[in-house]
């Protein structure tokens, strides 16, 4: 008797999807997506700064009427002077837009800075002053010294109208370009400057390059030259603002020199020892005002919702155009790069100070 074998179980194939790869690539449009909004919100800011102006100061009360409608501004120029495009040049372009403005008062608290950056700040300060006629009272702080002073003579060559407190220090008339030589030092390590250059005189200044006694000296009479006219510079500009400190007088104080606020007076770079509200005062006096018809105003920066989360001030950290203050400013560095250039640019200075200028002018 034969009996049949069992049947096998049918075979049974099952197909698996690798699911892995799936959920790897499935925030991928997700990713484009978002970039995609990112760039896009990026062009449509960049497009609309093209078109639009900076937004303007703050303007608060300070002093006097709070009615009335004829105003004294304070322009405050304070910190090193990096550039003629920072806080400083927008109050003096808000105070070119306003009318209502009928003097100001100049208060100056920096040690200098670049040429260029002190000279445009005097141009454009002067420029306003003779467009307006608007009497101009300077105030000057802890220090107004080199640049500073020069930014303080755009006041119209009046007189009795330069104000330094009885701790001021002041004066500085003069021009340095810094220069460091490392060369020596980088021999120790067996480091040699070995850069390509199209002249003997494009690598002037440079701080690693070791040069032969020849090309440093004609180096330095070039140099010199440069320092000779900028200070001749400052000295014109000088007879501008004080017209009766020239000659003989003027070179007596145009040594570099620092003075203090009594030693200011009596060489004549000051007319007053007083503070901010004696300027104020003088400034509504040469106005043709009084307390009762002059409101005294001062400028701040715009502040936004993230600058009061950080406490600090967003636009001047990330442009580099003021000190960022508050306990998150290490949140938004200047670029190193652009710090590292910025000290090791040659460039010459009205500056008061026996360090490396690294600081920017801030509110």
């Amino acid at each position: 008797m034969s009996t049949a074998a069992p049947h096998a179980p049918p075979t049974r194939v099952i197909l698996e999807n690798d699911t892995s790869r799936g959920r790897r690539w499935r925030w991928l449009p997700w990713w484009i997506a978002g970039i995609s909004l990112v760039v896009a919100a990026s062009a449509v800011a960049a497009n609309a700064r093209y078109f639009q102006k900076q937004g303007a100061l703050a303007e608060r009360w300070h002093s006097l009427s709070k009615e009335a409608p004829n105003k004294v501004a304070i322009v405050d120029v304070v910190g090193a002077i990096m550039g003629g495009d920072g806080f400083a040049r927008r109050q003096i372009e808000q105070v070119a837009d306003d009318e209502s403005v009928k003097a100001l008062v100049l208060r100056v608290d920096s040690p200098g800075g670049t040429v260029a950056g002190s000279d445009e700040l005097h141009h454009r300060l002067a420029r306003l002053v003779e467009k307006r006629s608007l009497p101009v009272v300077v105030s000057m702080g802890s220090i107004a010294a080199s640049g500073g002073y020069y930014v303080a003579m755009a006041n119209g060559g009046r007189e009795d109208v330069i104000y330094a407190e009885p701790a001021t220090l002041t004066g500085s008339i003069g021009v340095i370009i810094p220069h460091y030589d490392f060369s020596r030092a980088l021999k120790r390590f067996d480091v040699a400057d070995d850069s390509i250059t199209s002249g003997p005189l494009k690598e002037m200044l440079s701080p690693t390059k070791e040069r032969a006694p020849e090309l440093a000296e004609r180096e330095r009479k070039v140099l010199q030259a440069l320092v000779d006219d900028m200070f001749a510079r400052f000295k014109e500009v000088v007879r501008g603002g004080r017209p009766k400190l020239d000659g003989d007088a003027l070179d007596a104080v145009a040594t570099g020199q620092v003075f203090t606020a009594t030693q200011a007076r009596e060489a004549g770079l000051v007319d007053r020892i007083g503070f901010l509200e004696d300027a104020v005062e003088r400034a509504v006096e040469l106005a043709g005002l009084t307390k009762d018809t002059a409101r005294v105003v001062r400028y701040e920066r715009p502040r936004g919702l993230l600058d009061e989360i950080l406490g600090v001030d967003v636009a001047a950290a990330v442009r580099g155009t003021g000190p960022a203050r508050g306990p998150a400013e290490a949140l938004l560095p200047r670029s190193v790069l652009d710090a590292f250039v910025e000290w090791t640019t040659p460039r010459p200075w009205y500056l008061c100070t026996w360090w490396p200028a690294i600081l920017s002018s801030g509110p």
